[in-house]
C-alpha cells in the first residue's frame, strides 16, 4: 500500500464497513466488524510509522481545487484516541445489544458512518471539506441519539438536529466569507492570504466569529450547551460514550486549527479572553448542575459541559509569541485525550451499573462495589482522571495548564483550575460514596452481566488513570510538529 492511500482509506474504509454490516446477516456482519477494526488499527499504525506528516490530494488535484488530506500530530493523536475508544465501544456493544435486535441493526452502520466522519474531520485540509465532515458527523450522531425511538430520545435527537443544522449553516457562511476574503479554501493558506492583504477585511473577522460560534455550539460550550445533556443522557450507553468521548472533540479540534491558523494574522486577544471566560462559566455551571442530578447518566452528561470549559481556558493566552503558548497548546491536546478516555469509560461503566440495577437513578448505585466490582473500579479510575489526581492523564493536562498560566503571568486562572477540581471531586465522590452503602433487596435476584462489559470500561479507565506517566514523552512528540513547534516556545 502506498502512503498516498493511507489517508483516503481512513475515511473510505469505515464507510464501506458500515455498508457491509447493514447489508450482511448478523454473523457475517460481526466478522466484518472485527476485520474492519483490525484494518483501521493497521491504517492508524501506518500513519504513525511515517517519519513525515502524510499528505494526500484526492484524484491528484492539489489545493485549491482538489480535496486535500493532511495527518499532522494533532490529527494522529485524535486518530489514536478514536481507535481506542471505538475498539472498546464496539466490543462492549456486541454484549450490550441482544442478538438479532433491531437496535443493534441500526447501531452498527451509524457507528461506522460516524467513524468515517470523525476521521474526515481530523484529516481534512480545506474548509469546505471540514464542513462536509461536520455534516457527516452530525447526521450520524443525531441518528444514533434517536436509536431507541422512545419519546425522550426522539425529543433529544430533534433538539440536537436543530442545533447541528444551525451550527452547520453558520460554519458554511463562514467558509463562504473566508473564501471571499482569500480566494482559497486550503486551511494552511487562508492565514497567509489574509496576511498578504495587510489589514484583513471586516468580513474576514466576521467569518472567524461565525465559525467560532458554530464550533462552540457543536462543542456545547455554555450557554450553547442546551442540546447536550438530553442527547447524551437519553441515548443508549454505547452511543453516549461515542458522543461524549469523540463527537465533541472533532468540533474542538477544528476550532483549534482555525485558531492556530488565524491568530497570527488577526488580533484575537480579546476574543480569547471571552472564550476563556465562557469556559469558566461552563465549568462552574456544568459542575453545579451535575451535583443536582438524580440520574447517573445525566450527571455524567452535565460533567461533560463542565469539562468542555477547561478546553477553552488556554485560548486566553494561546497567542503568537506569547509566553506559555506552546505549553498551553500541549495541555489542551492532553486534556482532549484525557477527557475522551475518561468520559467513554464513565459512560460504559455507568451502563453496566444501570443494567445491573435495572434503573438509572443514583440511589440504584447502592451496593455497586459488591455487585459489579470491575465496573465500579472503572468508574473510580475514570473519576480520578476527571478530577485531575496524579498519576492520571487528567492531572498531567491540568498541571501543564497551570504551568502555562504561570509562565504567561495568567495566575488568576489558577483559582479556576483549583476550584473546578474541587467541584469535579464533589460530584465524582457523590457517586462513589453511594456505591459503598448497603444494597436494597431489589438487586439480590438479578442475573450477573457479561464481564466483557466491565472490562471494556476498565481498559479505557486504566489508560486515563495512568496515562500521566507518558505525558512528558507525548508532549515532546507533539512539540516536534512543524505547526505546533513554533507556537510561543515554552
Amino acid at each position: 500500500m502506498t502512503e498516498g492511500l493511507l489517508l483516503p482509506l481512513l475515511v473510505l474504509w469505515p464507510l464501506l464497513v458500515g455498508l457491509g454490516v447493514y447489508a450482511l446477516p448478523e454473523r457475517a456482519s460481526a466478522a466484518l466488524q472485527v476485520l474492519g477494526t483490525v484494518a483501521m488499527a493497521g491504517l492508524v499504525v501506518g500513519v504513525l510509522a511515517s517519519p513525515e506528516p502524510l499528505r494526500a490530494a484526492l484524484g491528484g488535484w492539489a489545493a485549491p481545487l482538489g480535496i486535500g488530506l493532511h495527518a499532522d500530530r494533532l490529527a494522529e493523536s485524535m486518530l489514536v484516541l478514536t481507535l481506542l475508544v471505538y475498539a472498546a465501544v464496539l466490543l462492549y456493544a456486541q454484549a450490550y445489544f441482544a442478538h438479532g435486535s433491531e437496535l443493534a441493526r441500526r447501531f452498527w452502520p451509524l457507528a461506522w458512518m460516524l467513524w468515517a466522519g470523525l476521521n474526515a474531520g481530523y484529516l481534512s485540509a480545506d474548509l469546505f471539506n471540514l464542513y462536509v465532515a461536520l455534516e457527516l458527523v452530525g447526521l450520524a450522531a443525531v441518528g444514533l441519539t434517536a436509536l431507541t425511538g422512545q419519546s425522550t430520545a426522539l425529543a433529544a435527537a430533534l433538539r440536537y438536529l436543530l442545533a447541528a443544522l444551525l451550527a452547520s449553516n453558520l460554519f458554511l457562511l463562514a467558509v463562504v466569507l473566508l473564501y471571499t476574503s482569500t480566494g482559497s479554501l486550503a486551511l494552511d493558506s487562508v492565514g497567509a492570504h489574509l496576511a498578504a492583504t495587510g489589514t484583513p477585511a471586516w468580513y474576514a473577522k466576521l467569518a472567524l466569529a461565525l465559525a467560532l460560534v458554530a464550533l462552540a455550539l457543536k462543542t456545547a460550550l455554555a450557554p450553547l450547551h442546551f442540546w447536550l445533556p438530553a442527547a447524551h443522557g437519553n441515548a443508549v450507553t454505547p452511543v453516549s460514550a461515542l458522543l461524549s468521548a469523540l463527537v465533541l472533540k472533532v468540533s474542538l479540534l477544528i476550532l483549534l486549527r482555525l485558531w492556530l491558523e488565524l491568530a497570527p494574522v488577526l488580533d484575537l486577544a480579546l476574543l480569547g479572553l471571552l472564550l476563556a471566560l465562557l469556559g469558566l462559566v461552563a465549568s462552574v455551571w456544568g459542575s453545579v448542575l451535575a451535583l443536582t442530578q438524580r440520574k447517573i447518566k445525566m450527571l455524567i452528561a452535565y460533567s461533560s459541559v463542565a469539562q468542555v470549559g477547561y478546553l477553552f481556558l488556554p485560548l486566553a493566552w494561546l497567542l503568537p509569541g506569547g509566553l506559555g503558548a506552546a505549553l498551553a497548546l500541549e495541555a489542551t491536546v492532553l486534556h482532549l485525550l484525557a477527557h475522551g478516555l475518561a468520559k467513554a469509560a464513565l459512560f460504559l461503566a455507568a451502563g453496566v451499573l444501570v443494567l445491573s440495577a435495572g434503573r438509572d437513578d443514583l440511589a440504584s448505585l447502592r451496593g455497586a462495589v459488591a455487585r459489579e466490582p470491575l465496573a465500579f473500579a472503572a468508574l473510580t479510575l475514570a473519576g480520578v482522571s476527571l478530577i485531575g489526581l496524579p498519576p492520571s492523564l487528567g492531572f498531567a493536562a491540568k498541571w501543564q495548564m497551570m504551568q502555562a498560566a504561570l509562565l504567561a503571568d495568567q495566575w488568576p486562572w489558577l483559582l479556576w483550575l483549583l476550584g473546578g477540581t474541587l467541584l469535579s471531586a464533589a460530584y465524582v465522590f457523590r457517586v462513589l460514596r453511594l456505591a459503598f452503602l448497603p444494597a436494597s433487596e431489589a438487586f439480590e435476584a438479578r442475573a450477573p452481566l457479561p464481564q466483557r462489559l466491565s472490562l471494556c470500561a476498565l481498559a479505557l479507565a486504566l489508560l486515563a488513570a495512568f496515562g500521566g506517566f507518558g505525558a512528558a514523552a507525548f508532549s515532546d512528540w507533539l512539540a516536534a510538529d512543524a505547526l505546533l513547534g513554533h507556537w510561543g516556545g515554552a
